[in-house]
């Protein structure tokens, strides 16, 4: 269950006024006029042979079967159709492969939404020989 954010009231999920199970009925053109102006440009103008690829390998994937051997792609582009609700999908930050598990609120994001390519610094403190003004720092 989650929380419907127009009402404030705990519900079904809905996706522009349709249920999970209505979304993942739709054949790709109803689908295409829900989705925001850029996906829509990207499912219209079609999928790469890549995307279409990985589209097909999550169709035949079993959500019990990803959460122990995630579906691995690079595809941080890839669109989160209905029909990746549930799976688990590893995806390259440039330096690994982290695990994302599909949720319905997803649905409408690219999956590298879900995975940061930058790490926060955290700076410690300057140490010896750091800066030109720290070798005037008296030693005990």
């Amino acid at each position: 269950m989650s929380t419907d954010y127009r009402t404030g009231q705990e519900g079904e999920f809905t996706y522009r006024g349709h249920t999970l199970d209505e979304l993942q009925g739709m054949d790709d053109e109803e689908l295409v006029e829900l989705l925001p102006a850029r996906m829509r440009r990207t499912m219209t103008r079609g999928l790469s042979a890549e995307h279409r690829k990985l589209r097909e390998e999550a169709r035949e994937a079993d959500p019990e079967e990803t959460a122990n051997d995630p579906i691995r792609t690079h595809l941080r582009d890839m669109p989160i159709l209905p029909e990746f609700v549930g799976l688990t999908f590893s995806v390259h930050t440039g330096q690994a492969f982290e695990r994302v598990e599909i949720e319905e609120e997803m649905i409408g994001h690219y999956l590298g939404e879900f995975q940061l390519t930058r790490t926060s610094v955290e700076h410690g403190q300057a140490g010896i020989g750091a800066t030109r003004s720290s070798k005037f720092v008296p030693l005990k």
